[in-house]
């Protein structure tokens, strides 16, 4: 699946961000450094940002309009790759806005490009890493009030996942997301009971940080703990057909090697415990 030894030049990532965002041009790059620090794989990143003070349901409508442009923008740099960052703005809309947006942001890129361009939703990234999960039932964290946190639940629901809890933090100030203490969510997390999920969304938020919490939370809990971040660049690596080998940052992440040897760990596991007993 590894491409990435082939190709003599950094992958060009562009990234549409909004406005008041400080983390996703942080924890992006962040969790791909990781990546290259195993398979020497390069990225360079190259952003746009489109007008989002408050997280409202007409602004979230407005960013999404623009979002359109700000590809062309991205494009104009011959980027390889865009990521579109900003979950909550096309899961507003229920899953009908998560393909539209999705098939229309790719429309525009491959215009714009005579090479091909993917584009990777943060949106449709996590309903894709969930179900590459296997994931049937989840519970998550979001930063938003009550009424948009339905809403992303609803379109999660859509997409055939139940979603058994959905905490809400209630902060309208997008600035204020972005400096929430990762360490709070590792304690939130610990508060959920999960008895029936598949997997935890520890960030349903591309503004709220959790990649340095992510993999101590999942040996906590002991089940698959993603992010709205980590997804999508599991969605990225998909797309540009490299293995994800990024370390501590969750199972989804992890490479199929790591994959087997847990698998293998589990199993021995099981079997010294059926013979104890």
């Amino acid at each position: 699946m590894n491409a990435i030894h082939a190709k003599t030049r950094p992958y060009r990532v562009g990234m549409i961000v909004p406005s008041s965002n400080t983390t996703m041009e942080t924890e992006i790059p962040a969790l791909l450094q990781r990546q290259s620090a195993v398979d020497g794989s390069r990225f360079t990143f190259h952003s746009t940002r489109l007008r989002l003070r408050h997280v409202a349901p007409e602004a979230l409508q407005a960013m999404n309009d623009a979002a359109g442009d700000a590809v062309d923008a991205l494009c104009d740099s011959q980027v390889d790759t865009v990521m579109y960052a900003c979950l909550l703005a096309t899961m507003f809309g229920g899953k009908a806005s998560v393909v539209e947006t999705g098939q229309r942001l790719a429309r525009r890129a491959n215009y714009m490009r005579a090479a091909p361009v993917s584009v990777v939703t943060s949106a449709d990234a996590l309903i894709a890493a969930l179900h590459s999960l296997g994931a049937q039932s989840i519970s998550m964290i979001a930063p938003y009030r009550k009424e948009l946190t339905a809403r992303v639940t609803a379109t999660i629901e859509e997409h055939g996942i139940v979603v058994r809890q959905a905490v809400s933090l209630e902060i309208a100030d997008d600035v204020a997301v972005g400096r929430l203490d990762q360490q709070t969510l590792l304690s939130m997390a610990c508060e959920l009971d999960l008895a029936n999920s598949d997997a935890l969304v520890l960030s349903a938020g591309v503004q709220m940080p959790s990649i340095e919490v992510l993999d101590a939370v999942e040996q906590l809990l002991g089940l698959p703990v993603l992010s709205a971040a980590s997804a999508s660049v599991w969605a990225l690596l998909q797309k540009l057909r490299i293995e994800p080998q990024v370390k501590a940052a969750g199972w989804l992440l992890r490479s199929s090697c790591a994959h087997a040897n847990a698998h293998a760990h589990a199993h021995a596991h099981a079997h010294e415990e059926r013979q104890a007993a």
